[in-house]
């Protein structure tokens, strides 16, 4: 199915954006739908991160246009944008390491419901505490946690650790998910197993942008990738298309990363 034919999730439209006299991010497009794996791709500074700062609105874009589930978000903030649908995971742990399993995946509930009311990060109703239970339940079982559930965060292997922040995400009911190089510090088995929990979320409706190295984890979950290099959008296809792009191939200089993933 291409990009034009599925219903708007979070699009982006002749992103610029520019530091001083630097322009980092020119002109870039892009979508990602409810229900796919869209990967954002490129070599080490080819413009990633900037371009999910500004999906997420940690950066204000000097020209273009962000739209989430068909509303206009450019300018607004953060919490704003997670209030309607968008959630995010960074690429380094960012997780409450004395804290439990559960309870660093209940905060991605309890944030959601508190919202911008400060009197509700006091105390919850019983209505909310049930959705609070839920939902974290929901998660550690999706995600392969459940026996982890009363460890402390700090005490859990890199991967587990990756685990938990997913889950902690995946409990706030987002509708569409920033993954930040999520596979980072995993193993072969890990990363396999990390894969097929991406695609179960999707399985569900949920949206997912992701940014990544791991190129064999890309290639095999991904169904639309999007290129990027010095800020600008070079290419963008499905995995075989991206493969097969002489563009693509010039852009990361024969890396072993991408030729193992051929």
């Amino acid at each position: 199915m291409s990009a034009v034919s599925m219903a708007p999730g979070l699009e982006i439209r002749d992103i610029t954006v520019r530091f001083g006299g630097d322009t980092a991010v020119d002109g870039v497009s892009l979508s990602a739908p409810p229900g796919r794996i869209t990967g954002l791709i490129g070599p080490n500074g080819a413009g990633k991160t900037t371009i999910f700062n500004t999906c997420s609105g940690l950066l204000q874009p000097n020209a273009g246009t962000v739209t989430l589930f068909g509303r206009d978000v450019t300018r607004m903030r953060p919490a704003a944008r997670a209030r309607r649908g968008l959630g995010r995971t960074f690429q380094r742990l960012e997780l409450c390491e004395s804290m439990s399993v559960a309870e660093n995946v209940a905060l991605g509930v309890e944030s959601g419901l508190a919202g911008d009311h400060p009197l509700r990060h006091l105390a919850s109703t019983a209505r909310q505490r049930q959705q609070i239970t839920e939902a974290v339940d929901d998660a550690l079982a999706l995600c392969g946690l459940e026996g982890d559930r009363n460890r402390t965060v700090g005490l859990l292997s890199t991967g587990r650790r990756r685990l938990v922040e997913l889950a902690r995400v995946v409990a706030g009911g987002y509708p569409l998910l920033l993954l930040d190089e999520p596979s980072s510090g995993l193993d072969t088995a890990e990363t396999d197993g990390f894969g097929r929990i991406l695609r179960q979320i999707t399985d569900r409706g949920t949206g997912i942008l992701l940014v990544e190295h791991d190129m064999v984890l890309v290639m095999a979950i991904c169904e639309y990738l999007y290129v990027v290099d010095f800020g600008t959008l070079i290419f963008q296809g499905t995995p075989a298309e991206t493969q097969a792009s002489e563009i693509v191939r010039a852009a990361y200089l024969g890396s072993e990363a991408l030729e193992e993933a051929i």
